[in-house]
């Protein structure tokens, strides 16, 4: 789908480019409120947390996109962009997309929630570094250069681990409270609508996003080589930001908003099911299994686990607020792995 909307917006002028960045702006950000506005009120109307609520339903499809690319990548013989996809990911979202949230507001989370689920998204984060390796001799992807493998079976196990989750944490949010903030009027107004109708709602809104966001990233990075960015800077930046980017809006607004629990929720889903989902889901259609680069192994895997300790850290010392001290903590990281990744000539794209 990129490569078509890129060749149909090449030849379009930089006005008529810029037009369309503006209107897929507005887009974006109306469909990541509405995202928000119903998953506040599903979890009113169902009594599961919003942390929860963001941690399955609206993760599952912001991620939605690096499943489809990382699965056809692998079909189609490029085993390492799937895990590129589903590493690269996880480090943006911790690191970038959270440490945005916080700086726009505090996020208040229920913590007791916050923290057994992220206790799940560090344990996904090893999980993938461990199948990677390879044990014959571990230590060779640093002293030879050697390629670590993701093996079919792990990608399997990683998919049997995802049901696992998505049915251990609806079991978990029984009986645990629901929303934590105030609704607002566009809220209330759905108040009378079913669940199932507010779940299809869910996922058309977030349909909306993809599709904003789809169209916005080929058009931006169009004019970007038109003022003469350097190639590298596109690819570290626009590039690898654009399948993050619907996590990111979705923060975003839910940060505004007022309910950081969800936007918590979001980030910490998609990164489980970045390790889970996505790298599971390209291994297993692949019988070979994901290749998994010497670049991996340094700087990404560190870097990767690198922000999730962080986070954890900032989980038991914030305990239920993460504060914008905390988001400046999360962005030092992130721009650390990428000045690394630049300095050692490592695309740190997905």
């Amino acid at each position: 789908m990129d490569e078509l909307l890129t060749e149909f917006l090449e030849p379009r002028s930089t006005l008529i480019l810029l037009g369309v960045i503006a209107v897929s702006l507005v887009a974006l950000g109306k469909f990541a409120d509405m995202v928000v506005d119903f998953a506040v009120v599903l979890s009113e109307r169902s009594g599961i947390p919003k942390v929860v609520i963001g941690a399955t339903i609206v993760s599952l499809g912001t991620t939605a996109p690096e499943v489809a690319v990382s699965v056809l990548a692998a079909l189609k013989g490029n085993p390492g962009l799937a895990m590129g996809n589903a590493v690269g990911s996880i480090i943006c979202d911790t690191g970038l997309i959270l440490g945005v949230a916080c700086l726009i507001r505090p996020l208040t989370i229920p913590w007791d929630i916050a923290n057994r689920q992220g206790w799940v998204q560090l344990a996904c984060g090893f999980l993938i570094v461990l199948l990677s390796i390879p044990w014959a001799a571990p230590l060779s992807p640093y002293t030879d250069g050697a390629e670590g493998n993701f093996p079919q079976w792990a990608g399997f196990l990683c998919l049997g681990l995802l049901a696992v989750y998505l049915w251990v944490s609806v079991k978990w949010s029984m009986g645990s409270g629901g929303a934590t903030s105030e609704s607002t009027d566009d809220e209330n107004s759905e108040a009378s609508v079913p669940a199932a109708v507010l779940i299809v709602k869910i996922i058309l809104s977030l349909a909306g996003v993809i599709l904003s966001a789809s169209i916005l990233i080929p058009a931006v990075t169009i004019v970007a080589v038109r003022m003469n960015v350097p190639e590298s800077i596109i690819a570290a930046t626009l590039v690898a930001f654009g399948t993050s980017l619907p996590e990111l809006v979705t923060a975003i607004q839910a940060a505004r908003k007022g309910h950081g629990d969800l936007a918590v929720g979001n980030i910490i889903g998609a990164d489980i099911l970045n390790a889970l989902f996505v790298a599971g889901a390209a291994a297993a259609v692949t019988p070979a299994g994901l290749t998994v680069a010497q670049s991996f192994f340094w700087p990404a895997f560190p870097a990767m686990l690198f922000v999730l300790v962080v986070f954890r850290i900032g989980i038991y010392v914030c305990r239920t607020q993460l504060t914008r001290r905390f988001g400046f903590v999360l962005l030092a990281a992130y721009f650390a792995y990428l000045g690394v990744s630049i300095a050692v000539g490592v695309n740190p794209g997905h």
